[in-house]
């Protein structure tokens, strides 16, 4: 009795101290070791927000009278050592040396930032508790550092994507490469490793070590994304049987090629992506695969046989931009858990395939069906994709719009060009949910007032508009209120006369009005050398094209100083007076004028335009010394 009193105490004592002052537990958690809170202020002293890489403000994201371990982005153990950091998506920049002060460090997140810098000058090594680490899409660039190969604890490796940051700030891209340390040398001693992205890493290994590497060193690996790495050689087959892998995407490595292997019947692989290979494929005993891309890869013969049974999740099937022929098997349209199917591009030999077929495959929500000829008028009118939100038809000898749009009330994405489609666009085809239209390369006619009815309450809000090659003679005046648009394209049609001033969409990003009979590019004026010129509004203007028209006075002086422009093309015109000042234009990087009646000297302000890939100012009446100074541009060619 009296040992069960003992007992009995200690467990009121024990309980009494977890139970009854909770607040306790919470302080010792949030309470942050003195070196860790100054690791952690250092960090932001050093680092500072600079969108498009310029200077913005010091970074003030922590309070100094408050305890560190409750920063935002920061995570503690309960002794109070700093185990996580996440700063991602910050447009941060700067240095982050003080983190490997942080030696109880598990994760760290520093994607999607601004760094533009290398890693060599971090000491990757101090860190050896480190299971998660992500830098992808920093605009990290040069040799993947041998430190990294040190973190042997490590469970997901993220280095992909900077070139998304270059392409986020506007800027000329550059990579990460894998030399010194090579693949073999970066993962050999990774064996927890189970996540490893290196999309757009410049990977130098030789083919002949992958087998041996991934084999061996990476035993638990589930995920392996190494797309557009420019891999090249043979892909050994042993790569895809890891007995945890889930998820395989090696797309856009063109050079490289290489043979599925014939699965086992319990393999783990859900998604499989080889679009852009060289791969030849069997697709047998893959029953948990959830998405397969195989685009672009030059596959031939027969699509094999897809049973429900077989592939009972599968909801993303892209077989596009191949050499499939003979015919669409029947057991495709079995598979009712398909979302997206692609099969265009192809050489089928189902002549008029009739679209009543692909209305078994009611969970739709993108199809594509482009380069195959279709019926679509016989269908029963009441069949429909009731999920349907992206629709493919390119170059599918269709003569009329087809019927079955009128009920598909979710579509947001509309291809229907080089078609042979000819008269008036029906008002039911401009359903509100529409955002991205292409209707080029057809004989249309577009009424100048739609009228509203049951079929359509309401324009849509159109972000992307594609009608180029349409026989069209006006400016559509349904652009009058598309205050949303990013891409217009009417070139190629026979429109004459002046630009309207509103089609100059502040919205706008891409604008092609190439290959008509233009004379003017400001309805009011005939003096377009003034800040006033409606395309001065334009501030995001990527891509100006007026090639090829009767445009004539000055190029206006505005298109100097949009910062955002990429591509300006104005040949074959009229133009008179001298070049624009381009001083602004610090993004340009194809410039063409040529064939044109401008006069004066080369604005040395090109030279600022240091992204310049082609210039070409031929067959004007230019007078200057020949421009050695551009030759200081970087990437002229």
């Amino acid at each position: 009795m009296e040992n069960l009193g003992i007992v009995t105490a200690l467990f009121f004592l024990f309980s009494s101290s977890t139970s009854l002052h909770p607040s306790s537990q919470t302080n010792l958690q949030n309470h942050c070791l003195d070196d860790q809170r100054s690791a952690l202020l250092q960090l932001q002293h050093h680092l500072y927000y600079a969108p498009n890489f310029t200077f913005s403000s010091k970074l003030e994201l922590w309070d100094p009278n408050t305890q560190c371990c409750s920063w935002k982005g920061v995570t503690c153990d309960a002794l109070g050592h700093v185990i996580g950091i996440d700063l991602s998506y910050q447009n941060l920049s700067g240095s982050f040396y003080s983190i490997f002060n942080l030696h109880h460090l598990q994760r760290l997140n520093l994607a999607g930032n601004n760094f533009n810098t290398t890693l060599f000058q971090y000491v990757f090594g101090k860190l050896p508790n480190l299971t998660h680490l992500d830098l992808s899409a920093s605009c990290f660039h040069d040799q993947i550092p041998v430190g990294i190969s040190y973190l042997t604890r490590l469970v997901s490796l993220n280095l992909s994507y900077q070139d998304d940051c270059y392409w986020r700030n506007d800027q000329s891209s550059a990579s990460l490469k894998l030399e010194k340390p090579n693949f073999k040398t970066l993962i050999k001693k990774m064996r927890s490793l189970r996540e490893l992205y290196l999309d757009g890493v410049n990977i130098s290994s030789q083919s002949s070590e992958w087998c041996e590497t991934t084999s061996l060193s990476l035993p638990k690996l589930g995920v392996l994304s190494m797309s557009n790495c420019d891999l090249n050689g043979h892909f050994p087959a042993e790569f895809f049987l890891l007995p945890k892998m889930q998820r395989i995407d090696i797309s856009d490595n063109s050079r490289l090629m290489g043979q599925l292997p014939e699965f086992p019947i319990n393999n783990t692989l859900e998604v499989l992506t080889l679009q852009y290979t060289n791969f030849s494929a069997s697709i047998a005993n893959l029953s948990n695969l959830v998405e397969l891309d195989l685009s672009g890869n030059n596959y031939n013969g027969l699509i094999p046989p897809f049973h429900r049974s077989g592939v009972p999740n599968l909801a993303y099937l892209d077989l596009s931009r191949n050499r499939l022929s003979g015919s669409i098997p029947s057991s495709l349209f079995t598979l009712s858990t398909l979302q997206t199917l692609s099969l265009g591009y192809n050489s089928f030999s189902d002549y008029q395939l009739k679209l009543d077929m692909f209305f078994q495959l009611n969970n739709l929500r993108f199809l594509d069906l482009s380069n195959m000829s279709l019926l679509t008028g016989s269908h029963n009118k009441s069949l429909t994709f009731p999920q349907l939100e992206g629709l493919a038809l390119r170059s599918c000898n269709l003569t009329e719009f087809p019927e079955f749009i009128k009920t598909q009330n979710k579509l947001t994405s509309l291809h229907l060009s080089n078609n042979r489609i000819h008269g008036l666009v029906p008002n039911w085809l401009w359903k509100t949910t529409l955002i991205w239209v292409d209707l080029s390369s057809n004989r249309i006619d577009i009424p100048n007032q739609i009228a509203f009815d049951d079929a359509i309450s309401s324009f849509p809000m159109l972000r992307w508009l594609h009608l180029q090659s349409c026989n069209i003679s006006t400016f559509p005046a349904f652009l009058k209120s598309q205050e949303s648009l990013e891409d217009l394209d009417l070139s190629n049609n026979k429109i004459s006369g002046a630009v309207p001033n509103w089609v100059w969409k502040k919205s706008l990003q891409s604008l092609n009005l190439s290959n008509n009979s233009l004379t003017s590019l400001d309805q009011f004026s005939s003096n377009q050398d003034s800040l006033r010129a409606p395309i001065c509004n334009l501030s995001q203007l990527q891509s100006f094209d007026a090639s090829f028209n009767k445009l004539s006075g000055s190029i206006p002086s505005c298109l100097g100083n949009i910062n955002t422009l990429s591509f300006l093309y104005l040949q074959q015109n009229n133009f008179s007076g001298s070049i624009p000042d381009f001083g602004g234009a610090t993004q340009l990087y194809a410039l063409k004028l040529k064939d044109n009646k401008l006069e004066g000297k080369l604005p040395r302000s090109l030279a600022n335009c240091t992204m310049l890939y082609a210039v070409n100012l031929g067959n004007n009446t230019l007078h200057d010394t020949f421009p050695l100074w551009l030759g200081k541009l970087p990437g002229l060619m």
